[in-house]
């Protein structure tokens, strides 16, 4: 892939970063808000806060992408290389798939709740597949690229054990050990690694359909 970028893929890291600070940020003010109005202090509003793989995933593109849009001035551009975008792109896609097939039935926000839970599971992961389509890279693309990204919803659940373990308590129903055990939780979480394999190389998919079309325009274009 060539490392010139047009003007649509400079653009569309910065305009991710700022939807996605936007809403980590505001479900922070809230998360912070619910726990002072519960009478418990503002750590313990931090603990839950930082519990939830939606939260820490939309920090992580977040991150990538404010590094993407400053790339050219910034000494963390490695950040912005394909196996971290890949794997961010795959992890927010996840979050947004589960929350729409899994929880969006289980709760009815409203008010500044509903724009924060609209933004992080919607627009945040609608934009990051925008992205991912101008996204360019002159990384060499595998097809078991997206095996390699697995460390991260690896970490994620051996810290959501250990916090449970701690806490007695669970982010999601569907790995809530107090509720159902060990081996079913297990299993659960293995179910959304598999999704989140699938969707890596349906992406490394669309990366290739992508550039095969932008060199196809191109050679029009001479």
């Amino acid at each position: 892939m060539t490392s010139r970028r047009s003007p649509m893929s400079a653009a569309a890291p910065g305009l991710l970063a700022a939807a996605a600070w936007f809403g980590v940020l505001l479900q922070l003010w809230l998360s912070i808000r619910l726990a002072l109005a519960n009478g418990k202090t503002v750590s313990s509003g931090l603990v839950a806060y930082f519990g939830y793989f939606t939260i820490l995933t939309n920090i992580f593109v977040a991150l990538v992408c404010t590094v993407g849009s400053l790339r050219q001035h910034s000494p963390g551009r490695l950040l912005y290389r394909l196996p971290v975008v890949g794997c961010s792109t795959a992890a927010i896609l996840v979050v947004g798939i589960g929350y729409h097939t899994l929880l969006r039935e289980i709760w009815a926000p409203l008010g500044a709740q509903w724009v924060a839970d609209i933004v992080l599971h919607y627009v945040v992961p609608a934009g990051a597949l925008l992205h991912w389509l101008v996204y360019r890279s002159e990384d060499r693309v595998v097809w078991w690229a997206p095996l390699s990204w697995c460390w991260y919803p690896l970490v994620y659940f051996v810290y959501v054990m250990v916090r449970g373990e701690i806490l007695s308590s669970y982010p999601y129903p569907f790995i809530d050990v107090l509720a159902l055990g060990y081996t079913r939780s297990v299993i659960n979480a293995v179910g959304f690694l598999i999704v989140f394999v699938i969707l890596g190389i349906a992406l490394l998919g669309l990366s290739r359909l992508a550039g095969g079309a932008r060199s196809a325009a191109h050679e029009d274009e001479v």
